[in-house]
Formats: C-alpha cells, structure tokens, sequence
C-alpha cells in the first residue's frame, strides 16, 4: 500500500495504519479529512466482534454520534480484499453511504469483499489501508469482554469504553 500512515491513539494503546491512496484515492481522502478536522478524537471503538471486526468512527462512549459529511462512492472495486490486519469502511445502503465508520478486519473476511459478479460496486466493503504497527493492540482490544449497548445494538459494546484519545497523519 502506498500513500500516508496514520496513528491511532487510544486507551488501549496506539496502532498505525499504512493507507491506500493508489487503489483508493477517494476514500483515503475522505477518511483523512476527518482525521485533519479531529473527527475521530474522543470518540470510542463501539463494536468489537472476536474473530471478525473491531468497528470505530463517530460514536463517543455513550453511543452518541457525531455530525458527518455527505457519503462517497464506494471503491469496493479495488482489488484490494478484507484480510486480517486490513482496514475497510462501513457503510449502510446505497451508493453514497460511506461516510466516517471504519473497522479492522480480524480475520479474513471474504464475504465482506466485491463480488465477481458485480460490474460496480453494490457489493463490499471498501479496503483502504492496513494495520502497519500495532496489531498486537488490536489483537488485544478484540479480547474485550463486551455488553448489550452502543450504537448498533447487540453483544458488542465494549464493558469497559475505550477511547480514541487522538488519530493523526504521520510525518
């Protein structure tokens, strides 16, 4: 992957990401436009599901959410595939419903990917970047024990709330 890394701090530990900007420009730049306006900082990793993803974006601890920008197009096209250690954003239904939620993959998750068949991009989930330092931190945080709650509902919040304390662009 080519393109900035970025740093996640939270009160778990820190984690750096190594982003896509070749085979996903439009994403990296709106997923580094939250990260220049402070977007993420103070917010929580709100989902955590052993074995599949630890999801994280605009929620604080109390499951409240923070105003986003208008979505982008996905790049699920990509080539790029949902692989342990790899980052995609989430999105809901639509074209343009990518907007600020990301997660981690934690294993390889080959139903999160676009589909052959689809000409576009209806199906998967974007993949812009990877964990590049730090791994071990995620390995931990998707150890959590976790509790009904959060903003997707679910056995998936985090008993303890862990906080993303700043992301930043590296030198």
């Amino acid at each position: 992957m080519t393109g900035p890394r970025v740093m996640i701090q939270t009160s778990m530990g820190d984690f750096t990401l190594q982003l896509d900007e070749v085979r996903a420009p439009v994403t990296v730049k709106n997923f580094l436009r939250y990260v220049r306006e402070r977007h993420f900082d103070g917010t929580c990793i709100y989902r955590v599901m052993k074995g599949f993803v630890v999801q994280m974006g605009s929620f604080d601890a109390t499951g409240k959410g923070r105003s986003v920008h208008d979505g982008i197009v996905s790049e699920s096209n990509n080539g790029l595939k949902n692989l342990r250690g790899t980052v995609a954003m989430a999105h809901g239904d639509g074209a343009t419903s990518t907007q600020a939620e990301f997660f981690i993959n934690m294993a390889d998750n080959a139903s999160l990917d676009h589909q052959a068949s689809d000409t576009g991009t209806a199906t998967g989930f974007t993949v812009f970047a990877q964990i590049a330092d730090g791994m071990d931190v995620v390995d931990k945080i998707a150890e959590v024990p976790v509790k009904d709650g959060g903003p997707m509902g679910g056995t998936i919040f985090p008993v303890t709330p862990i906080t993303i304390t700043r992301v930043s662009v590296l030198p």
